[in-house]
């Protein structure tokens, strides 16, 4: 069956994959499953409910939700009438919520649960739709999901052929679905995406991904995330059931409770992974020890081509002795990840390849929805540490600053209500400016080096370019993000947010007390660990690259305190604002 506008997906479901898990979440300590007829009914139902609501084409609807079947069952809902989907991250602020709202002009909210409800209320009552406020779990100030399925099917009769002409109506590059970017720095724009960005991406994505009905795929990148929704679609069109995480913090029980072959995922979430891995291998003693960081080592030096016989042999005994341990650890069946929305280790993707876990990394924005490239499965479309090659009908040039500019069916409609910014990020040829700086190598593969907008200069003239550099010290276990700093200075600095599970057992081990991690950053031996860390890097890195100076700080940074974005990017400017008066130590008080 054809598919040229997402809730086409639907149709595709109920007639090729008729399953009982569709789609399965965790409720109340169980597994409980959507079948593919329950999707199809509860979303018409969803659809006819909003028409009664008095709901038009062209109206946004917002969902403030974690990854759940219900997301699934209003996002279709929405398109089937043609009202435009806004999904939002459900870590922002009062005023950032209130923003949208009132610049999307949202006319109806859906969120999971009380706290969320909480969230938005003053964005809501903004806008005057305190009362089209629904939750997906019970809320006692707010109407329940299931009012507008009731409504719905009590109304069904006169919306059905209505609904229908409206389906029939609906073209491919009809808007869809507005999708406020995450921001990094000032205000979020609001990426309008029609279906035809969007299903021609989750095509291309289905024939990479090759995923079968009878597998489980495990739904962890937020839904309201361009790159969590293309794994949505992608897996429904492979009619491959998805089980939703239910929170980072349980991802490797979910995984040996479903055994999924798959899964999506950002770069943080494998290094996460990797860093679990590691800290066990850590705990173990003598010869386990020795055997585990061997494995390690041989996977660290894992490539695609050109093994030789005797390095064939120990990764096959790696293989066995802990490779097969690791697998097993994340449910023993995966076999692939699909992995974007930052810089990927190039460390971390060999070793996993080496595991037997394809790492398909790629490359994309919300502006691109988001695929721009991506490597394959084998040989010869892979290529580890590039983004991959170009999927069918997209093309990309390099500008002559080394900026990567893009065009085909994936590009976007533009921003929302704002001709003026979406003109100055296409060319007058029509190319859409990514911001990103790379090259094409002579085989085809993208090679992203790193934000245009985020390179910056030396005074002695030297231009740095900070993500390479971080994921190089990122590579420590002491270390849990960092950020390079130093524009206008004489040389490169780095402020350190450590790996406090780490340190802490370290000082245990070392029996070095301390009562706070403001005193823990402070105490020699730990700075002295840490100097040593990155003397070791610096090693690896060009003369304008190395480190010269760095400061640990005693925070942990995360969305919810505003060091990085829902999608788990460094925000820079507001970590260089909260920690001016660090960064100054570095360069001012010491007269450099």
């Amino acid at each position: 069956m054809k598919v040229t506008r997402t809730f086409d997906l639907l149709d595709r479901y109920i007639t090729e994959f008729k399953k009982p898990d569709a789609l399965v979440s965790r409720k109340e300590g169980k597994w409980v499953a959507v079948s593919s007829e329950e999707y199809y009914r509860k979303a018409h139902l969803f659809a006819y409910g909003l028409m009664a609501l008095g709901l038009t084409k062209g109206d946004r609807v917002a969902t403030i939700s974690g990854n759940c079947p219900e997301w699934n069952i209003v996002d279709m809902g929405m398109a089937m009438a043609g009202i435009v989907h806004v999904p939002i991250f459900t870590t922002l602020c009062d005023g950032e919520y209130k923003y949208i709202f009132e610049h999307a002009e949202i006319k109806c909210a859906l969120v999971s649960d009380k706290c969320l409800f909480e969230n938005i209320l003053l964005a809501a009552e903004s806008v005057g739709i305190r009362d089209k406020v629904f939750s997906f779990t019970p809320v006692e100030e707010a109407s329940g999901w299931e009012e507008v399925l009731s409504l719905g099917e009590k109304n069904e009769s006169a919306f059905r052929e209505k609904l229908e002409t409206i389906k029939s109506q609906i073209k491919e590059d009809d808007f869809a679905t507005l999708i406020y970017t995450s921001g990094t720095t000032g205000a979020s724009k609001g990426v309008m995406l029609s279906h035809r960005n969007m299903v021609q991406n989750f095509l291309a994505a289905a024939k990479v991904f090759q995923l079968k009905p009878e597998e489980k795929y495990l739904s962890i990148l937020p839904l309201c995330h361009v790159g969590g929704r293309l794994g949505n679609y992608q897996t429904q069109y492979s009619g491959t059931s998805i089980y939703y995480a239910e929170s980072m913090g349980t991802i490797a029980k979910n995984m040996k409770e479903i055994q999924p072959v798959g899964f999506d995922a950002v770069p943080r979430i494998l290094e996460k992974i990797y860093d679990n891995i590691i800290a066990k291998g850590k705990e173990l003693t003598g010869m386990k020890k020795s055997i585990f960081f061997w494995a390690v080592k041989v996977g660290l030096n894992y490539r695609l081509t050109g093994f030789n016989p005797f390095y064939r042999l120990k990764l096959k005994i790696a293989n066995i002795l802990i490779f097969s341990k690791w697998r097993e650890a994340i449910g023993g069946r995966v076999r692939l990840v699909g992995c974007g929305g930052a810089s990927l280790q190039p460390r971390l993707e060999r070793v996993f390849w080496a595991c037997g876990v394809k790492i398909l990394n790629m490359y994309g924005l919300t502006e691109t929805s988001p695929i721009i490239t991506i490597n394959r499965m084998s040989k010869p479309d892979v290529k580890l540490s590039s983004v991959g090659r170009l999927i069918d009908g997209v093309e990309v040039k390099i500008a002559d600053d080394g900026e990567i500019l893009c065009k085909g069916h994936n590009v976007m409609l533009g921003y929302y209500k704002d001709p003026d910014l979406t003109s100055t990020v296409f060319d007058e040829e029509g190319w859409f400016r990514t911001g990103d700086i790379g090259f094409v190598d002579k085989k085809g593969f993208l090679h992203v080096t790193d934000r245009k907008k985020e390179i910056f200069k030396l005074s002695n003239g030297k231009f740095i370019a900070p993500q390479p550099i971080e994921n190089k010290l990122k590579e420590s276990i002491l270390i849990d993000q960092v950020m390079i700093v130093g524009e206008h200075q004489k040389f490169a600095s780095a402020l350190v947010s450590p790996n406090f599970t780490y340190i802490n057992d370290w000082c245990k081990q070392k029996n070095i007390p301390y009562t706070s991690k403001e005193e823990l950053i402070c105490l020699q031996p730990v700075q002295e660990i840490f100097s040593e860390e990155v003397k070791q890097i610096n090693r690896s890195l060009n003369g304008p690259e190395k480190i010269l100076r760095f400061r640990l700080v005693a925070d942990e940074w995360q969305p919810a305190t505003g060091e990085l974005s829902p999608t788990l990017k460094l925000k820079r400017s507001f970590i260089s604002t909260k920690y001016k008066d660090v960064i100054s130590t570095i360069y001012v008080k010491q007269g450099v």
